[in-house]
């Protein structure tokens, strides 16, 4: 027996006893690649997260949850607006960090929370607009979401659309932006004077110009006038025939430029510190509103996969028998259809009168595909995903799953493949 974590997005999980048998189930039937096929669909790991947490349930309600939310989302993207889709950065690692007082947010990680929070306003800005009647699942998710049209301004303000901070961040930045710029085309000035003295002295090695070095404009010189102009030598050439020379008249100039980038570095530092005062107390409501973003990232995922296997949510069946009609493996389906082959639809049918379904046929006659498929459609349906089947398919859920496919023989255990599927049925 097993407590499988069921996933649920009123609450984090939902856990009641089920049993699932082989411990590789999963992987037997396949649905292990399913999850990399939907996980590979995600933009955020809070996505590809939700998809490693996705359980099988037992559920009805959750699992019509799931599969309305997912059906929802395919009609976004097959007939819907342009849905926003970037930008899904998961910053609650960062926001949990900056509880603490007089810690701040980093200049990187702001440019990500105001990408991030945009995103998030413009999905609620998606649900808002749509009619009243369409998204009734998806919008319930948007219910008590909320994201600071302050904290939206205030990232606006400071940090620009190249993760930049802003001239006019605060008043005291844009002076010493001001005096930066203005001592910078002095160096370049002064340096510009000197390098056209020593071009005409001859000092300057032919085809070569002004470069940088250590954050400096220097002068290339030969090795041997090296002394003409006076200076700091920052570097040379690789064959020790040139040197790379700072004029003495913009050293003192760019000393200045040091103090003032400090000067520049210490505004910020206040500014980001500032910011995230403000921030502080709306941290406990940001943090579910990413939590949110990585929900519809995962939603988003499984209807792409969905959309891309042609599934469809079949009838939840009202009696105890299931009627499965036009299904096809998910994963040969999409093997075959990349070669142009044909996959052949299986129907299957059992309700309490025939209870049991014997198959026999040749070797590669489909047998263990039609047992491979029943049971992935089931477990991906229990899981809340759409399936590849007729919409008027009816499925029942059930509790507990049991397979036994496949050759199970164990030399270390003595048994023959017939004694170990004896033990499985045991």
């Amino acid at each position: 027996m097993f407590f499988y974590p069921i996933y649920s997005f009123k609450t984090d999980f939902h856990y009641f006893c089920i049993m699932i048998y082989p411990s590789n189930f999963e992987q037997k039937l396949g649905f292990d690649i399913i999850r990399n096929l939907i996980a590979g669909n995600c933009i955020s790991d809070m996505g590809k997260t939700f998809v490693s947490n996705m359980r099988f349930s037992a559920k009805a309600n959750i699992i019509n949850t799931l599969l309305t939310q997912t059906q929802e989302f395919t009609n976004i993207l097959i007939f819907g607006e342009s849905f926003p889709s970037s930008n899904f950065f998961d910053l609650r690692k960062e926001l949990v960090r900056v509880k603490l007082p007089g810690t701040y947010i980093e200049q990187e990680s702001l440019f990500d929370l105001k990408s991030s929070l945009l995103a998030i306003k413009n999905i609620l800005g998606f649900f808002n607009r749509s009619e009243e009647q369409n998204f009734i699942e998806l919008k319930k998710l948007s219910e008590n979401i909320y994201v600071p049209n302050e904290i939206v301004s205030g990232c606006e303000k400071i940090i620009d659309d190249k993760g930049e901070i802003r001239d006019n961040a605060s008043q005291e930045l844009s002076e010493i932006r001001h005096k930066l710029n203005s001592k910078a085309r002095q160096v370049l000035r002064e340096t510009k004077k000197a390098f056209d003295q020593a071009k005409k002295s001859g000092w300057v090695p032919d085809n070569t110009d002004m470069t940088i070095r250590n954050g400096r404009t220097v002068i290339p010189l030969r090795a041997s006038d090296k002394r003409a102009i006076g200076g700091f030598i920052h570097d040379e050439s690789s064959t020790g025939q040139t040197v790379f020379v700072e004029p003495a008249a913009s050293f003192e100039l760019s000393n200045q430029i040091r103090e003032l980038e400090n000067e520049e570095r210490r505004e910020i530092i206040k500014i980001l510190i500032n910011f995230t005062n403000d921030v502080r107390p709306f941290i406990n409501e940001l943090i579910p509103a990413y939590r949110y973003l990585g929900i519809i990232d995962f939603i988003r995922a499984k209807a792409l996969f969905s959309i891309k296997i042609k599934a469809d949510v079949p009838k939840l069946s009202n009696s105890d028998g299931f009627d499965i009609k036009n299904a096809v493996h998910p994963l040969l389906w999409l093997t075959h259809s990349k070669n142009n082959k044909e996959v052949v639809p299986l129907d299957l049918k059992l309700d309490n009168e025939n209870r049991i379904l014997l198959i026999s046929g040749p070797n590669a006659g489909g047998k263990s595909v039609c047992l491979k498929t029943t049971g992935l459609l089931q477990y991906m349906f229990q899981c809340g995903l759409p399936i590849p089947v007729s919409p008027n398919s009816e499925m029942r859920i059930f509790k507990n799953l049991f397979i036994d496919i496949g050759d199970e023989q164990s030399l270390e255990n003595d048994l023959s493949t017939y004694s170990s599927h004896l033990l499985n049925m045991k």
